[in-house]
């Protein structure tokens, strides 16, 4: 049975760029083979050193996802620190990991530019992501064209531990979601909680409608048709509404004499409406906290036992068992 892996890091209300770029594919994944999901604590303290925060957005992390749809009877959902094997495999491969492979990481360069402090644990990102796959032996790790690089460096490293201690590591496939669109922000640009431009999944009506309404908008009159090709609005709302109504948009946008603020009233009522059954979930099981936190730990034992036998391995290849 194919093995799947995906990690998402716990820094904030998780938004709709992450539904339907990392949740919505995951949940129809955990059908097709062995799931392994988990919520990388581990990653997020390069950006976030706030404990109380952080233990908020691991807690939100997992319910949003069991809302989603994640079935824990299918998948292995677990939280990346419960493991903490993977920080062994971290540093081991970081021994056979050329500093040329780090300096040529995007995301590192990013996230500098954004002003994250320069920090070791920033710069060797890749190691622990690759760490995170390499030691549940994934077989497939999907990913976004934007994130290639990410498994391209952990295939990397791989292979170059494979060379210098024999056949160990599976080196893992990637899987590139090519028909998951960029997800678009509040002002046109890659929706990310970096640019502040995010509609959360499960934020209040009143600040959902908020900040739909604030979509930016050209300056096109009332009466006069609007652009397609460009608008935020319809862009969104393609995401959501069924074909007619987005032929019915469309049209509205070419006929005219309806203002941006119309249209964003539409694209507000089918954003809260497709998430309803979600909210309803994620309230459940937010009056059972315990249940959550058992899943994790339930999660948590299965990955040990695969990560032991991966870490078994490694060890004797390198000489330390």
């Amino acid at each position: 049975m194919v093995r799947y892996l995906t990690g998402i890091q716990p820094s904030g209300a998780l938004h709709i760029g992450n539904y339907f770029g990392a949740l919505k594919p995951a949940v129809e994944l955990q059908n097709k083979g062995e799931a392994f999901y988990f919520i990388a604590d581990y990653h997020a303290l390069t950006s976030l050193q706030d404990p109380p925060a952080l233990r908020e957005y691991v807690r939100g992390v997992a319910l949003d996802f069991l809302a989603c749809g994640l079935d824990p009877d299918r998948a292995c959902f677990f939280r990346q620190s419960d493991v903490p094997l993977v920080t062994e495999l971290t540093w081991i491969l970081s021994t056979v990991t050329p500093m040329s492979l780090l300096e040529r990481s995007h995301s590192y360069k990013d996230k500098t530019a954004r002003g994250i402090p320069s920090s070791h644990g920033l710069f060797a990102y890749p190691v622990l992501m690759a760490a995170d796959i390499l030691l549940y032996s994934a077989d497939v790790v999907p990913v976004g064209k934007d994130q290639k690089q990410h498994l391209e460096i952990t295939r990397d490293i791989a292979i170059k531990f494979n060379e210098a201690y024999g056949s160990t590591l599976k080196v893992p496939e990637p899987l590139i979601r090519e028909e998951v669109a960029t997800v678009v922000g509040l002002d046109g640009q890659k929706m990310s909680k970096s640019y502040d431009n995010t509609i959360e999944i499960f934020g209040p009506e009143k600040l959902i409608r908020k900040k739909v309404m604030s979509i930016v908008t050209d300056s096109t009159p009332v009466e006069a048709p609007k652009d397609l090709t460009n608008s935020t609005i319809l862009q969104l709302y393609r995401l959501f509404a069924a074909p007619e109504q987005i032929a019915s948009m469309e049209d509205a946008f070419r006929a005219g004499g309806i203002g941006y603020g119309e249209f964003k009233k539409q694209l507000f009522e089918v954003i809260w409406n497709a998430f309803a059954p979600m909210r309803a979930r994620r309230a459940e099981l937010e009056a059972d906290l315990n249940y959550v936190d058992e899943v994790l730990r339930a999660g948590a034992l299965r990955a040990t036992d695969v990560a032991k036998k991966t870490l078994e391995k490694v060890r004797t290849a390198v000489g330390l068992a």
